[in-house]
């Protein structure tokens, strides 16, 4: 049985050494004042990888203390960041700094470190629909590893979206479905590594993929008025949600040749991923040799279908000794 441990900030250091002898195996930090104070923070996470360097650690990060030597101690040990996108208010306009969280951003991918961003809509005075839909289209281009909005978790203390003569109630509304909806495709459909190149072919934005997702999830009962938790539903369910869904995109955008291509993308890094966050081994087929899916020629799905010649493949997804691995059990040309 799992058990919660809740530690203060300034127990939390004093307790790392002591994490094994309680079987915690993964850590939350989540202290507003910590998540601005760079020295603290590194020297909480040299301090992980000196006492708990299996420990899994999620920590909320202001984007002001990532730099390269906040990248180099994060680097020394397992985590993923929380990063909240922010904007200010100045002069009776909404700002919001791309350039400052891209170059944030581009450290990150550029150290291979996890990290997901923080977003929430109408909370900041001047904020509209349009600002908040701006904020995850950036968001998306990020590759960020999940996106977080607590205005749609039901058990959340996050501050609730102000209706005002800019954002009115519908609009709220609609952001939360949209937001609801990239929760489920994206984050919980672990997406980041395709999606991008899922959504070229469509030629939209994310967010109008979201919103018209959203809807698709209304029609079939799973959206956020339904009660639906897509935290609770087993990754295979979501991705079964995604196919059907982006099949039904490729069709309705005249790309019928582009659909087997995206399934055997979304299958097999649905695949990994479950190796990876389950250690689930699988079995899948695909219409394409794995070594062509993972190739960097896979980034572009239209150039792809073009280029690479099909292959019925039956694949199997297992835990090799340098990490996730595959095999052909077969393989029909």
């Amino acid at each position: 049985m799992n058990k919660e441990y809740k530690f203060t900030a300034s127990e939390l250091e004093s307790q790392i050494s002591h994490l094994s002898e309680k079987g915690i195996t993964e850590l939350s930090i989540n202290d507003l004042a910590l998540a601005k104070d760079k020295k603290r923070l590194i020297r909480l996470i040299n301090k992980i990888a000196a006492e708990a360097p299996d420990l899994f650690v999620s920590i909320l990060v202001d984007a002001s203390v990532i730099d390269r030597e906040f990248v180099s101690a994060a680097s020394q040990v397992f985590l993923s960041l929380d990063i909240p996108l922010e904007c200010s208010e100045k002069g009776g306009k909404l700002l919001f700094d791309k350039k400052f969280y891209s170059n944030k951003s581009r450290l990150l991918n550029e150290a291979g470190l996890v990290f997901g961003f923080q977003l929430t809509y109408g909370i900041v005075k001047g904020d509209t629909q349009k600002n908040f839909l701006d904020r995850l289209d950036f968001a998306v281009q990020q590759y960020p590893n999940h996106i977080d909005f607590p205005q749609t978790e039901k058990d959340s203390d996050a501050e609730e979206a102000h209706v005002s003569g800019i954002f009115s109630a519908q609009e709220i509304r609609y952001c939360r479905d949209v937001a609801f909806s990239c929760r489920t495709f994206y984050t919980n459909g672990r997406a980041v590594p395709w999606f991008l190149s899922a959504l070229k072919p469509l030629r939209i934005y994310p967010t109008r993929f979201f919103a018209d997702f959203a809807e698709w999830q209304h029609c079939n009962n799973c959206d956020f008025r339904s009660g639906f938790l897509p935290e609770k539903e087993n990754h295979k369910d979501i991705e079964k949600m995604q196919l059907l869904f982006l099949a039904e995109k490729y069709e309705e955008k005249h790309q019928h040749s582009l659909i087997s291509v995206a399934e055997d993308i979304v299958r097999i890094n649905g695949a990994m991923s479950r190796l990876a966050g389950e250690n689930e081994e699988s079995d899948i087929h695909t219409s394409y040799h794995p070594d062509d899916l993972f190739s960097q020629e896979a980034m572009d799905f239209e150039a792809f279908s073009e280029n690479v010649v099909m292959e019925d493949c039956n694949v199997h997804i297992f835990a090799g000794q340098e990490g996730p691995d595959y095999e052909l059990i077969s393989s029909d040309k």
